[in-house]
């Protein structure tokens, strides 16, 4: 963490505890739970005396601007378990949590303004360095106490804060862009999806979506057949004895859907890749079939709690584009650069250039499986990779999969986001002897068993187009467009010339509608620039004489007048070369 994301923290953590000395004097009675700093801002649950009200967070903020003028210490004192549950015998979540901690750990509280709480720290040294007009109450939200459905439901209130007051304006500005870019919102108006309040997670595509869909899927398919991946389809159900091998029955079966048949356990497929180990095994490999990349565009289900899943973003069904590759050890610093290589070949396309690329090195985490000299292995030849092809990269350490290191690639949107999508992991326990024992022959004519790399790019296709949608506000480059050009004719005399026009444009292979409708000229321009269509051809009798179009163009520059077969060449060179924009 850089040194102003630790200061940032920390204000945000001592604003958190003036918000709940706040809280408690305007809701005399209330119960206090706990109040993380947490990415751009922190929380605070309670069990509040009465109902919070929209209009109550303007009091809170008053209450805690005059809190702060008042330039109170923020004091820490380390107390005895005796002591702590004496200090808080009328907080019940704070007894709590103040009983779980082990016989002999240090206990802390902090003091500002005559309000205390039990806290590890740490806090700013005074309430003059949190800013009076750089926190703002966002929001309130009910809260599970320790997110279990069975324990009270606590009224939780977000805030922001910042070190300046410019920072918090940018921070809302970004907010109020981002709530515009909205995927659900655009999708709406697209007419990209639905998902239905009675299946919720699962997505309804229609057929604007769906083309998009369709069109990214098919890029990554040849863009994967093309760099020396097979394409494979595993079964959507797999038995619970599978799963068992994997290891994932142990490690991950409260997030599997469950069914029985025939006095059988089955899972509907989280991931895919026990599925791919499977097919490796159904034959004898040699080391000459390696590397073996197996890709699948595979179906996934996993059982998402209903209060996380967010629009496309996040949900319980879902594909990803997903491969392994099964290789030597040898032949994992190759793979990585080469897969580091198609990876950043295809975000180009999509608009995400090397400086919108943030790579992160994740190194073995405290659980784990698999032998500390493995992990040395691994993370050596995942290293290499990086020098290989020269990737830069920020230490995780300790995030890594259970099973391996990884690589994980974050992009970065148009209003500074980050989203992790593309990932690459290196494994030597699924293949191994003690789970599903995937063996190749060696040159040695001895059974070895291969390395497996998991990777993605894209990740999973629905979120990367909620991405998408966000990032373009939902103008799509010209590539992706699930409609490229709007045939506008100025009147019913001229509907015969756009459909001739039309039927040239389709017949290059692009994505074009004709608007015969009864709607004026100005009328068909504002519902395609509605639709977000990069191109708009207007042709009337001028047009039709000269055989012309006249285009305008989704993005407001000056209109131009082309002929048919310059505009179909001008489409082709924007579409082949992925030209993100129009």
């Amino acid at each position: 963490m850089s040194e102003k994301k630790e200061r940032l923290a920390v204000i945000r953590h001592s604003t958190a505890h003036v918000m709940a000395e706040a809280v408690l004097k305007l809701f005399p009675g209330s119960k206090v739970a706990i109040g993380p700093s947490i990415d751009n801002g922190f929380y605070y649950d309670f069990e509040l005396s009465r109902p919070i009200k929209e209009e109550d967070l303007a009091e809170i903020e008053k209450e805690m601007r005059r809190i702060v003028s008042g330039n109170h210490d923020f004091e820490r004192k380390v107390v005895s378990k005796e002591e702590a549950l004496s200090l808080f015998a009328d907080q019940p979540y704070k007894i709590e949590l103040i009983n779980e901690l082990p016989d002999g750990e240090e206990i802390s509280i902090y003091t500002q303004d005559g309000y205390t709480d039990l806290c590890r720290g740490p806090h700013v040294a005074n309430t003059k360095e949190i800013n009076s007009q750089s926190f703002k109450l966002m929001k309130t939200a009910g809260a599970y106490w320790r997110g279990d459905v069975k324990r009270p439901m606590l009224t939780r209130i977000y805030g922001t804060a910042w070190e300046k007051p410019n920072e918090l304006k940018e921070y809302l500005n970004m907010l109020a862009e981002a709530e515009k870019r909205d995927h659900r919102k655009i999708g709406k108006e697209l007419d990209f999806f639905h998902i239905d309040e009675e299946n919720p997670g699962e997505i309804f595509w229609h057929p604007n979506g769906w083309m998009l869909y369709s069109i990214i899927k098919d890029y990554v398919r040849e863009k994967i057949r093309k760099d020396g991946y097979v394409e494979v389809n595993t079964p959507f159900v797999m038995p619970r004895s599978l799963w068992e091998r994997s290891g994932h029955w142990a490690k991950y079966q409260e997030n599997m859907f469950i069914t029985e048949s025939e006095k059988r356990l089955f899972a509907l497929k989280p991931m895919n890749c026990p599925g791919h180990v499977e097919i490796f095994k159904n034959r004898l490999r040699s080391y000459k079939d390696l590397p073996l990349r197996m890709a699948e565009f595979g179906s996934c289900t996993r059982n998402e709690a209903s209060g996380a899943l967010h629009g496309i973003m996040r949900v319980r069904g879902f594909v990803q584009d997903d491969a392994h590759i099964f290789c030597t050890e040898d032949q994992i610093p190759e793979e990585v650069a080469k897969f580091c290589a198609l990876l950043k070949d295809i975000y180009k396309d999509f608009g995400f250039t090397d400086d919108k690329i943030v790579v992160k090195f994740s190194t073995r985490p405290e659980k784990r499986v698999g032998t500390d000299e493995d992990w040395d292995r691994a993370e050596g030849a995942l290293a290499d990779a990086c020098k290989k092809c020269g990737l830069e990269y920020e230490l995780q350490p300790g995030e890594g999969a259970f099973y391996g290191p990884k690589l994980e690639f974050t992009l970065i949107d148009a209003l500074g986001r980050p989203w992790q999508c593309g990932t690459i992991q290196v494994d030597y326990q699924l293949p191994s002897a003690e789970r599903l024992n995937a063996e190749y022959i060696g040159s040695d004519n001895a059974k070895h068993h291969p390395v497996m790399l998991h990777r993605a790019v894209l990740g999973s296709l629905e979120r990367f187009i909620g991405i998408l949608i966000e990032n373009f506000a939902g103008a799509l480059p010209a590539w992706l467009s699930y409609q490229q050009v709007a045939m506008i004719p100025v009147a019913p005399t001229f509907n015969d010339y756009a459909a001739s026009v039309l039927k040239q444009i389709e017949d290059a292979g692009f994505r074009a509608g004709a608007d015969y409708g009864t709607d004026n000229m100005k009328g068909k321009i504002k519902t395609a620039q509605l639709q977000k269509i990069p191109y708009m051809l207007v042709v009337g009798e001028k047009e039709m004489n000269e055989g012309t179009v006249a285009v305008r163009f989704r993005d407001g520059r000056p209109q131009q007048i082309m002929k048919v077969e310059e505009f179909i060449a001008y489409l082709k060179d924007k579409v082949d070369n992925h030209f993100v924009g129009i």
